[in-house]
């Protein structure tokens, strides 16, 4: 699996810099040191802003460095398809290999996260800015769009 400019082993998924995503949906760390330290303390809230940061610094210490923007762009859309496979096999009508079953839809979703935090990162957009942005423009042009929706059956 490759991660904005690095190789990650399959079955060995590290998030950012000294922290790996581990089975359920509990976010563990290893403090200090890498995960195969044993040590680990359970994380239960992170910023937008540190999470960036996390990227940031797992990227240029152990990735190295950022693949370039149009590359991540296209890990993105690998790693959403990876999210769309789980979901057609799952929970759509396609059905599922043998290997489909092991496929982890949350540590799918984070890889998503985490090339949208590179991309973000390498071209200076600031993910809590634009969040809150964008959260108050759908707000605000959708205030009372979905509940006059009849498709959703109000």
């Amino acid at each position: 699996m490759f991660f904005c400019g690095f190789l990650i082993p399959e079955g060995v998924i590290y998030a950012f810099s000294r922290w790996a995503a581990v089975s359920g949906k509990t976010i563990r760390a290893a403090s200090p040191g890498t995960p195969e330290t044993g040590k680990e303390r359970i994380m239960t809230e992170l910023t937008i802003e540190a999470y960036q940061e996390k990227v940031d610094e797992w990227v240029t210490t152990i990735g190295v460095r950022y693949f370039s923007e149009l590359t991540n762009t296209a890990v993105l859309m690998e790693e959403v398809g990876e999210v769309a496979r789980i979901m057609a096999r799952r929970y759509g009508d396609q059905s599922s290999k043998g290997a489909d079953k092991d496929h982890d839809l949350g540590d799918e979703l984070a890889d998503v996260l985490f090339v949208v935090a590179c991309i973000a990162n390498q071209t200076g957009i600031d993910l809590t800015r634009a969040v809150n942005r964008n959260f108050q423009k759908k707000s605000t042009r959708d205030r009372t769009r979905h509940r006059n929706n009849p498709k959703l059956g109000s």
